[in-house]
């Protein structure tokens, strides 16, 4: 009985996820096709209108670590993105606070999927690759974390020089985490490197 009751789980599961996906191709669930080779246009595989819930599910198959961590994409508009992550024992440091490793992964998705938003209304192929980051971190980390990006013009106008002079750019964009008292315990900078592709 339990055996079956598994099964009819994974499956129910299996069929959701098509829903949610709409009938999209889902050949990008295939470890070989996630190949080094499509890392810089990983957009491509994100061939619908990007929501949080969508996303998320993206996360789970490709960022299992960071789905497993607790982090989920909240909301996602043109010019913000914000991430939730919750302090709980599997992201947790000796100190009883998130480890900063945690607050790294759901800070940079918030930087992530508005890069991801940005190329994917382009219609350019884009190479997109982070090249350096900083962090400071002010507070411990418990409770409910948001992380929010207000990059997406800064993104966009990046694209849209790259696509004129045919040169690769960099954006700064910063994630701030703030607990559920409005407090900022941690903020990151991100250097995304953007490159239109001939």
């Amino acid at each position: 009985m339990d055996v079956f009751k598994y099964k009819y789980i994974n499956i129910f599961f299996f069929f959701e996820v098509l829903y949610y996906f709409n009938g999209i191709n889902l050949t990008f669930l295939n470890h070989d096709y996630f190949s080094q080779k499509e890392v810089n246009s990983e957009h491509k595989q994100l061939h619908m209108i990007i929501t949080p819930r969508k996303i998320n599910l993206f996360i789970l198959f490709k960022m299992p670590l960071g789905y497993i961590s607790g982090m989920r994409v909240k909301s996602i508009t043109e010019t913000t993105a914000i991430v939730r992550i919750k302090h709980q024992w599997i992201n947790q440091n000796p100190f009883k606070s998130m480890f900063w490793a945690a607050q790294g992964m759901a800070a940079e998705m918030a930087t992530g999927v508005l890069v991801m938003k940005a190329i994917k209304a382009s219609n350019k192929k884009v190479s997109m690759l982070v090249s350096h980051q900083e962090a400071d971190f002010f507070k411990k980390a418990t409770g409910k974390i948001l992380f929010t990006c207000c990059g997406g013009n800064q993104i966009k106008e990046a694209i849209q020089k790259s696509i004129e002079t045919g040169e690769g750019q960099i954006v700064r964009l910063t994630s701030k985490g703030e607990n559920e008292d409005g407090i900022i315990v941690s903020s990151f900078l991100f250097e995304w490197s953007l490159k239109v592709k001939k």
